[in-house]
């Protein structure tokens, strides 16, 4: 199988992956290489690893056996109690699935806060990058004073984006990013989040199982399936490949097949069908 590239070297390369929590292998040789500047979205069944597998490519979960390579650097080789300024100084930022968001902090607070944590930057600085950071995520400057529990959920998710933005990331992992949101902002931050890629050049890595994000922005599918990658192409054809059922299923059932013609017809129409 051959994903079109956009660049000569991979931004993320795992060779022979294995993962094994008390006796049970979660992936055995598990291999993946993801090119930059895409949205690539990683699918599958419960419990196929894929947490497991982006907490292992930020360090903060120790892997059994393989390799990970991070633009050009063998990150597996770090000492995982160092794994977070490690991880810093490789330019990547994680965006969690409820926001992760510090209660007692303000909104402009928790965007200044990894900026306060890993950079010598004067506090005005650090204060002007944060302002900058949360003005492009689209949020209004009357929330950067307001805490966490005054906003809005399809806030939060805005504030969580725009720290993680915080440090100028190269790869952005993103857990289920539209969850709990109500399809129109769903639709919103999806369109955010594809503006911000081609902005920024960013390569974005999302673990969902939200189907319009998946047909709207993902350049790329990575299905996890039996300890290792199954697939990995386009959404086109992870929707259309018979030889994975459990794949074939995933984008075809009764709610999959209308949101599978709605996107095509709608890339049809835009004369963007890939």
């Amino acid at each position: 199988m051959k994903v079109k590239k956009m660049a000569d070297k991979p931004i993320i390369e795992i060779k022979n992956l294995g993962t094994n929590f008390d006796g049970i292998w979660v992936h055995k040789n598990l291999n993946l290489t993801i090119y930059p500047d895409r949205i690539v979205s990683i699918i599958g069944p419960s419990g196929c690893g894929k947490t497991t597998l982006v907490r292992e490519i930020l360090m903060i979960q120790p892997l059994t056996e393989g390799e990970i390579i991070l633009a050009g650097e063998k990150i597996s080789n770090y000492n995982i109690d160092n794994a977070l300024t490690k991880i810093t100084l490789s330019h990547v930022g994680m965006m969690f699935q409820h926001g992760a968001l510090f209660s007692s902090l303000s909104v402009l607070e928790n965007v200044m806060f990894p900026l306060m944590e890993f950079t010598n930057f004067s506090k005005n600085t650090i204060e002007e990058i944060a302002r900058l950071k949360l003005k492009l995520t689209g949020l209004s400057e009357q929330a950067f004073n307001l805490n966490p529990v005054e906003i809005s959920g399809g806030m939060l998710k805005r504030v969580a984006l725009a720290r993680t933005l915080a440090l100028d990331p190269e790869v952005i992992f993103l857990d289920e990013p539209t969850s709990g949101l109500d399809p129109d902002s769903a639709s919103s931050f999806d369109d955010l989040i594809s503006s911000l890629q081609k902005q920024l050049n960013l390569t974005v890595i999302m673990i969902t199982h939200d189907l319009d994000s998946i047909w709207s922005i993902s350049d790329e599918i990575i299905y996890l399936g039996n300890k290792k990658v199954l697939f990995h192409d386009t959404v086109e054809k992870a929707a259309n490949n018979k030889e994975i059922p459990e794949l074939y299923n995933y984008f075809n059932g009764p709610r999959g097949l209308a949101i599978k013609k709605f996107h095509l017809e709608k890339t049809t129409n835009n004369g963007d069908l890939k």
